[in-house]
Formats: C-alpha cells, sequence, structure tokens
C-alpha cells in the first residue's frame, strides 16, 4: 500500500511522485480495493472478449479442470493487531477486499487464502500446509472483543496469534490453489507452525 503504518509513504519516504499523487487522488493507490478492482475487472473482460473458454488463448481445458481464475493472498485475521489507517482499519481493508473478490465478481472463479504471519528464520521450510476453513472467512475468535472470549476461545486466539508459515511454503499453496478444485470458491487460512 502507500502507506508505512500510519504514515504516508510519501512523507515517509519522501518520494515526491508518491507525495504528488497523494495530494492529487488520496484514495488512488489502496493495492487492497482499487488495485483488486482494476485487476479482477481486467481478467473479467479479458475472459468476455475472449473466442476461447482459456483466458490466455490457446486449447480449451475439459470441462471441470479449468484452473482457478484468481488467487487472491491476504492475512489471517488474527496474523497482525489490527491497526487504524487513513482508510480504515489494517483487517477491515483486508476484509473489503476479500469481499470484493467474493461478491463483485461472481462469473470468475476465486480461492482466498489468508496466510498467517511470515517468518522464515524460524520456521522450517517444507513442513505440511495446515489449512482451516472458517465458515464465513473470518475468524470469530479474532473479530471477539478480547473481554468477552471464554478461556477456550481465549486459549484457542493465544494459538492462533502463535500461527507462522515460511514465505516459500505460502507461494507453493498459492501457486497450487490455482489448480486445487477443493479450494476453489472457499477461504482458506493456512499455516505450517505454531511458534
Amino acid at each position: 500500500t502507500d502507506f508505512n503504518g500510519n504514515q504516508p509513504r510519501a512523507v515517509s519516504g519522501l518520494n515526491i511522485a508518491f507525495l504528488f499523487r497523494a495530494v492529487a487522488d488520496p484514495t488512488k493507490g489502496r493495492v487492497e480495493i482499487e488495485g483488486l478492482r482494476n485487476m479482477m475487472g481486467a481478467l473479467k473482460l479479458a475472459q468476455q472478449e475472449s473466442s476461447s473458454p482459456s483466458v490466455f488463448g490457446g486449447t480449451s481445458r475439459a470441462a471441470g479442470k479449468q484452473p482457478t481464475n484468481f488467487v487472491l493472498v491476504s492475512t489471517a485475521p488474527y496474523a497482525f493487531k489490527d491497526f487504524e489507517t487513513p482508510f480504515g482499519t489494517f483487517n477491515g481493508l483486508k476484509r473489503e477486499g476479500e469481499d470484493i473478490v467474493k461478491k463483485e465478481f461472481p462469473s470468475l472463479s476465486h480461492t482466498i487464502l489468508q496466510m498467517s504471519r511470515y517468518e522464515d528464520n524460524f520456521v522450517q521450510e517444507d513442513l505440511p500446509v495446515e489449512y482451516s476453513f472458517p465458515e464465513d472467512g473470518t475468524d470469530p475468535i479474532a473479530a471477539a472483543d478480547g473481554d468477552d472470549l471464554t478461556e477456550s476461545e481465549k486459549k484457542a486466539y493465544q494459538e492462533a496469534t502463535r500461527r507462522a508459515i515460511n514465505r516459500r511454503d505460502a507461494a507453493k499453496a498459492a501457486v497450487d490453489a490455482l489448480t486445487s478444485e477443493e479450494l476453489q470458491g472457499k477461504t482458506a487460512q493456512l499455516h505450517t507452525a505454531i511458534k
């Protein structure tokens, strides 16, 4: 995004180009929202204009064997503490992006992967990836106020905040999601280790 925490990148990096764009159109740079809409719209248009069922041309695949059109890599609700940005909360922006994929582009097949915190130093690579499938794509424990949690929910939340995944395993999972029929149309939370 164009923000370094709560501070615009144009200010934190003293980049004149970013500063001009921030002043000219402050909402243009939200990758999670406008950038995602632009990519999904272009993909939908390419699909509609293509005479072949395959977006990239060539021979069409057999029915039921089509790859997933779009894999959105997002963050799990518990991966980071929620903080306020000029356009809403961090988790709110991530969930809004996920809703765009689900609701605004129903003709495109999709998978949403909510990754746990990336950890390359203390999480071994090539561990089995653990998938969980929250019913509505969010974690009710992470969304609840800390005072409203039962003891078992507090324990589950503590464990959820310690989940991690190596970046390479996350990248492999994203690529695998393109051809996974089991993941198509679902939101999955991924991790490989609990620190």
